[in-house]
């Protein structure tokens, strides 16, 4: 009896390893580079002039990721049987002038205002001021034909992509109450104004939900008050009126796509969950052309890389499903301020309780070929696994070195952890925002030329693996106790 209980024991240790380097070894075989660089050199190429998803290129590149996710053997799961989410865009331009005389001073487009979405406005309207324009702000408040007026932002700190989601809600109040124009006064130092002017004085893409395209609805504008003199004199009553001549302001209707597809678990009770691997394959586009005379910004870091990743998800995983079922998302106008990402998680293909785990990537580049940066570490319980994953293959896991960044906030990750999803980023390996990541990040140099490709293949191998043992741990991930998502986590799953 003893002896059988030894022999057991020595098999069952045995086992242990031999499962997870079987795993690797299933990676190994099937990733192969040739093809991958492939993908990766054709996703940053030239003729896809960015992957700006306001260009028809863009369309190009979805085509291909949905033909790599067919060939592979991962389904669609659309009504339509195809791999496309549509998600519904408008382009925005600036107006070809602006101008707001408010007593004696004005503030002109592109230098102290900034009309970021609306229609053409001329006219004298009364202002109300509101606070910062928050529905208790506005309670009592008669703004009917008259231009809503408030701080920008909210009570409590906020970051960019903070203050341009406030934003939209102020202005959806606004215009359901009937105010003629809405004007957020900007007193803040960071972000400073002449960077805001420098990203946003350009046309803009914004979804389009629930509205045509082209119906632009009222004017929302950011004016400089850095002071915040300009605020204080109209809620005084110094200042009644706003003499408005916004010209020429220019809206279209843009069409871009998710790309989504799925792999079924084998498992009979947990393939009805889903881990969502995800990556945004948009990129910035055209721009001005740097000392070499470039102007394509290619994006191989940011985040060509990151699509390669979920497109070889797409090939491992159909030959090797898991126990729970994948979900493959490539995401439309992350640049654009997260709005592919958006729309799924307001319009989900599968129901987002379903949804167990987003493993989403975005990067900026990396200075660090032996480490790789998970934005979110130390925030889910699922931490063990990403730290085995990734030491299988001689790296070492980081969590996020720049937390002033805010880059948890700042990628597709954040519309599904705000929906309570645990939803770290799988990032190549960065210490800081230092030259070498600066030199790349958002720049024409960005190419697949000067990638370090053997770091590229553990990479994708190491996010694969990471998945993988996921979409097999018996325990669902969830939310550490006390982070700022844990309640929404209990809401959309249950649970106390």
């Amino acid at each position: 009896m003893k002896n059988h209980f030894i022999h057991a024991t020595m098999v069952g240790l045995m086992l242990l390893p031999f499962s997870s380097n079987g795993q690797k070894a299933l990676i190994d075989t099937s990733i192969e580079e040739k093809e991958a660089i492939s993908h990766f050199r054709y996703l940053a190429a030239d003729e896809l002039k960015g992957r700006d998803a306001a260009r028809p290129e863009i369309n190009i590149a979805g085509r291909y990721i949905a033909e790599q996710f067919r060939k592979y053997g991962a389904t669609p799961i659309d009504a339509e049987n195809n791999y496309y989410q549509a998600v519904p865009l408008r382009l925005s331009a600036p107006p070809k002038s602006g101008e707001i005389t408010l007593g004696e001073t004005a503030l002109i487009q592109g230098e102290s205002m900034l009309v970021l979405d609306g229609e053409s406005l001329e006219g004298d309207y009364e202002m109300v001021v509101a606070g910062y324009g928050l529905e208790s702000d506005l309670e009592g408040k008669d703004v009917a034909g008259k231009i809503l007026v408030v701080r920008v932002g909210g009570p409590e700190k906020m970051g960019p992509s903070q203050l341009f989601a406030a934003g939209r809600k102020k202005l959806a109040l606004a215009t359901e109450k009937g105010a003629v124009g809405l004007i957020e006064m900007y007193n803040l130092q960071n972000p400073p104004w002449p960077l805001l002017m420098g990203y946003l004085n350009k046309p803009q893409l914004m979804l389009a939900d629930n509205q045509e395209p082209e119906d632009a609805g009222i004017p929302y504008i950011w004016a400089k008050d850095l002071n915040g003199e300009l605020i204080k004199s109209i809620d005084e009553g110094k200042i009644e009126q706003a003499a408005v001549a916004i010209k020429g302001k220019d809206n279209k209707a843009i069409s871009s796509n998710n790309i989504v597809a799925v792999v079924e678990g084998t498992d009979e009770t947990l393939k009805d969950e889903f881990v969502m691997l995800s990556a945004h394959y948009d990129h910035i586009g055209v721009g001005t052309p740097n000392s070499q005379g470039d102007s394509i910004y290619n994006g191989a870091r940011d985040n060509a890389v990151g699509t390669v990743a979920i497109i070889n998800a797409a090939k491992y995983f159909a030959e090797n499903p898991p126990k729970r079922s994948i979900l493959l998302c490539a995401w439309t106008a992350e640049e654009k301020g997260l709005l592919g990402s958006a729309h799924f998680a307001e319009h989900p293909l599968v129901p987002l309780e379903k949804i167990i785990y987003n493993l989403n990537i975005d990067n900026g580049g990396y200075n660090d070929t032996s480490i790789i940066t998970v934005i979110g570490l130390g925030r889910t319980t699922a931490d063990y696994l990403i730290y085995e994953a990734v030491d299988e293959y001689g790296l070492s896991a980081k969590g996020d070195p720049s937390p002033e960044q805010g880059l948890y906030d700042r990628s597709d990750n954040v519309n599904f952890a705000k929906k309570g999803i645990p939803a770290p980023t799988f990032s190549l390996g960065f210490t800081a925002f230092d030259e070498e990541i600066m030199k790349y990040y958002h720049q024409a140099a960005d190419q697949v030329d000067n990638f370090d490709l053997d770091y590229a293949m553990k990479y994708w191998k190491a996010y694969l693996l990471t998945a993988e043992k996921i979409a097999n741990t018996e325990e669902k991930p969830a939310w550490e106790k006390g982070d700022k998502y844990e309640e929404a986590g209990k809401a959309l799953y249950g649970g106390e």
